[in-house]
């Protein structure tokens, strides 16, 4: 979604506000909610934080981390795997090293860890 204007985030007004952190609480994730307000996922972090309310704390559970193994083991990326079980793809990668996947770069060639041969 377009911003207003670049460089300046897109502002809620109380009303608007009132209504994220309802969606919030009803289960929505900060993602779905910064898609339908139009704000980056941090901004609707901060929003409720301010306001005082809890955050869920949402990992993977074992099973979805099977989910993922899978679909990244047939190409699909980070982002897309990610995105379809509702995390970041930086949790993605994450439960992928826990488990000692080995992961591509953005180019699909296998990644070369720190400190690894070149």
């Amino acid at each position: 979604m377009k911003r207003d204007s670049p460089g300046r985030a897109r502002q809620l007004g109380p009303e608007q506000v009132e209504q994220l952190i309802a969606g919030y609480r009803s289960g929505a994730t900060v993602y779905e909610l910064g898609d339908r307000f139009g704000i980056e996922r941090r901004t609707v972090s901060t929003i409720l934080h301010r306001r005082g309310v809890p955050m869920r704390r949402r990992g993977l559970t074992p099973d979805q981390v099977d989910d993922a193994i899978h679909l990244y083991n047939l190409g699909w990326s980070l982002a897309r795997v990610g995105d379809h079980l509702g995390v970041n793809h930086t949790t993605v990668l994450n439960k992928l090293r826990e488990r000692g996947i080995p992961t591509r770069d953005t180019h699909g060639r296998p990644r070369v860890e720190a400190g690894g041969a070149r």
